[in-house]
């Protein structure tokens, strides 16, 4: 395979053509899918060759990959991801790290690599992946690209692997607001509906505050955008650490001496992380654990500790954890309530750079993971939106709506798009 010519996205390539040549909302597109979707008569590889050569052929194919076939558009192949979707670098040691078309030195981000990259590289017009823990956000983000993560359980995850339910959904990439939210109503099922002018947009000061990029790049390009469409009166600002501390009493199980100790981060946010972080290893042990002690596969660095710390895992504290999704869920809920928009960096820094040291890299996921956990432990949809580049690395913002309220959250990002773009260029 010539993967310098598809900068290392794909795994395998085929045409799986539309099932109708009736006029459709996706004729003409072409797309791509994670190796985590089920294409009948191919093997699923979960990023791993172990658990290629262990696993037969699938005999159907995902519901989510045949609702876009029936929108009519094109498949035109599997792309490379991280093994078991167990890391947000993107760098894969048995089938080579997707080159990140916008900064070749640095990583995709992952673990839908390779749908990112060719959606970067235009390989694509669109592509699906698969975000538990930041899989699409991330990738999004560091390809400068759009990445939308549904409501959970608003897109069907029927013939994906599982990597933890609780948090399993299936997003996807998309160059053009217009395609992003194109792709969205065949997913979600929605009906075409007229743009509802946002309520609130909730500026997270103390989250952009982690941001290594300036604000004038960042939020305050949102605010600009958000003043000339909508008028400055939607804007508002909020510390949502202090917030979430204080409506979110079973945190402080979580909030440990240690991470009060970090100075690089916001307390109740990382505490929010630990707990999804600790459900998502007890979900991933009892969908992979089995699997993982009998064949014992080759894992990468960094994904085999996690895979293993994983497999550790017992049950205690795990009804805490339940019990603070329930409440993150009400906080967030009533904060938002309907047609409101929390607004956050995507992630806290610039991608790293290929073959950085594992230990400073797992410091950058612990980092971004507090920003992710956000909507990872709410359930509610995200779109990660580019911002163009900044010292030569992609920079991104992200919306948040609540959950359910995915194609008011599409709409709203195909308005914004191009004063985005106009802020970015005036404040560069």
């Amino acid at each position: 395979m010539a993967r310098s010519s598809d900068y290392g996205a794909f795994m395998e390539k085929f045409v799986l053509k539309p099932s109708s040549s009736h006029e459709l909302p996706l004729n003409g597109l072409t797309f791509a899918v994670k190796d985590i979707f089920d294409v009948n008569g191919f093997v699923t590889g979960f990023g791993n060759p172990d658990w290629a050569r262990t696993h037969s052929a699938a005999t159907s194919t995902s519901p989510a990959v045949l609702a876009i076939l029936r929108g009519g558009a094109t498949c035109i192949g599997k792309t490379v991801m991280d093994e078991m979707a167990y890391s947000l670098d993107g760098e894969n040691k048995h089938y080579g790290t997707p080159t990140n078309p916008c900064a070749p030195d640095r990583v995709p981000g992952g673990s839908s690599s390779g749908s990112a990259v060719a959606v970067g590289a235009k390989l694509v017009d669109f592509s699906l992946g698969t975000d538990t823990g930041g899989s699409v956000r991330v990738p999004a983000s560091y390809c400068s690209i759009l990445g939308f993560r549904p409501s959970h359980d608003a897109v069907s995850t029927a013939g994906v692997i599982p990597m933890a339910q609780s948090f399993d959904t299936v997003g996807w990439f998309a160059r053009d607001p217009v395609i992003l939210n194109r792709v969205g109503r065949i997913l979600l099922q929605l009906p075409d509906v007229d743009l509802v002018r946002p309520r609130q947009i909730f500026i997270a000061e103390d989250c952009f505050q982690l941001s290594s990029t300036p604000n004038n790049r960042v939020s305050q390009v949102l605010v600009k955008s958000v003043e000339k469409l909508f008028g400055g009166d939607v804007v508002k600002h909020l510390i949502l650490g202090d917030y979430v501390e204080n409506k979110v009493p079973s945190l402080s199980h979580f909030i440990s001496k240690e991470i009060k100790k970090q100075d690089y981060g916001i307390a109740s946010l990382a505490a929010l992380s630990s707990a999804m972080r600790l459900l998502q290893r007890y979900e991933f042990k009892n969908n992979h654990g089995e699997w993982v002690t009998t064949v014992k596969p080759d894992l990468g660095t960094g994904i085999s500790e996690r895979v293993w710390g994983a497999i550790q895992t017992t049950g205690e504290s795990i009804d805490i954890c339940y019990s603070v999704k329930a409440e993150i869920i009400a906080t967030l809920t009533s904060l938002l309530e309907d047609f409101g928009i929390l607004a956050i960096p995507t992630v806290p820094g610039r991608p790293p750079k290929l073959n950085t040291d594992p230990t400073t890299l797992e410091i950058f996921r612990a980092e971004a993971s507090s920003l992710l956990s956000i909507a990872g432990l709410s359930g509610f949809c995200q779109v990660s939106i580019p911002l163009g580049m900044y010292d030569d690395v992609p920079v991104a913002i992200s919306l948040l709506a609540k959950h359910g309220s995915d194609g008011f959250l599409l709409n709203v990002v195909e308005t914004l798009y191009d004063t985005l773009q106009e802020q970015i260029a005036i404040s560069e």
